[in-house]
């Protein structure tokens, strides 16, 4: 039984709505989150975006389930490699345990609303102009190349133009005031570390879209699949975060593999005219990419550790 794309947008507004609705009334109070309150919402939120999987096989079809999981996988994967950049920026501005999770949520919540601008904007220009096809899977290529010879990811906050140009126009504090991002002192208005931080975040992630939506584009032009596989990868990067943050160093193969699936994406589009490459092998490769990096890197890290130990017992 097929739906009708408006019902789906409707399901999908209110599903979104009432899951945001429900995390971030428990987090109205700023806390540290624990590893174990983490885990619970990185689940319940891969459920959900599995869930609704399973209602686009059931009202869409087959084809169009297919490309919703690839979409999700290939952005849940890039997304992991933001989260190296979110930690940087973090210890940069020493931002406190207990108020990252609000930088992140009003981070996502900006990033849903400027996605939903940047995917519209690319499909409109594929569908004007073919040749940006080339463009987005050349970006691709190179960003895949750049990142598997890059050593680390770097970071400067300090020359951010969007920061630059916003500390010309308010004052900014070098004192935390609680959870607020901006305070009154002697009757001037000032920005905290706090906004001046998710400011970085939030410009940040215009750069990860530069990567992300021509990425998915290549999977799907539907823009229902493309905006709902996006959304979903993002809403659940909060949890993950406070997930994966203290033990992203671990994962040193998972560098390589995001890099990997990048070109593999990027000649997709390529050669899309030569040769068609189904959504199925697609949906393969970046599974087999993501499952053999992220195992090397574990059993790279109980290799390393039990060369330590022997180290240790030496000594």
């Amino acid at each position: 039984m097929k739906l009708p794309y408006t019902v789906l947008w409707m399901v999908f507004g209110f599903l979104v709505t009432l899951m945001l609705y429900i995390d971030l009334s428990l987090q109205r109070h700023s806390h540290a989150v624990s590893v174990k309150e983490a885990g619970i919402w990185s689940v319940i939120w891969v459920l959900v975006s599995l869930l609704f999987n399973g209602g686009i096989f059931l009202w869409l079809g087959p084809a169009k389930g297919l490309e919703f999981l690839t979409g999700y996988l290939l952005e849940k994967s890039l997304s992991v490699d933001n989260l190296f950049v979110f930690v940087i920026i973090f210890e940069y501005f020493a931002v406190p345990p207990r108020d990252q999770p609000r930088i992140l949520k009003w981070g996502i919540l900006g990033a849903v609303v400027m996605r939903f601008l940047f995917i519209f904007a690319g499909l409109e220009l594929l569908k004007r102009f073919h040749w940006v096809l080339y463009v987005f899977g050349g970006i691709l290529v190179w960003s895949g190349v750049k990142m598997a010879f890059e050593k680390e990811r770097k970071v400067a906050p300090e020359h951010n133009p969007a920061l630059r140009f916003f500390k010309r126009l308010m004052p900014i504090t070098t004192q935390f005031e609680g959870a607020r991002f901006f305070t009154l002192v002697q009757g001037i208005r000032y920005a905290t570390p706090l906004f001046v931080t998710l400011l970085v975040v939030e410009t940040s992630d215009i750069v990860f879209a530069v990567d992300s939506i021509p990425a998915i584009m290549a999977i799907t032009r539907d823009p229902f699949i493309v905006y709902t596989s996006n959304v979903f990868a993002i809403l659940g990067l909060r949890a993950m975060y406070f997930l994966l943050s203290a033990v992203l160093g671990g994962f040193r193969y998972l560098k390589t593999g995001i890099s990997l699936i990048l070109c593999f994406i990027g000649f997709k589009m390529l050669a899309v005219e030569f040769i068609p490459i189904p959504t199925v092998v697609s949906l393969s490769v970046v599974t087999a990419v993501l499952t053999l990096s992220i195992a090397a890197s574990l059993i790279g890290q109980g290799a390393g550790g039990g060369v330590k130990e022997r180290e240790g017992e030496r000594r």
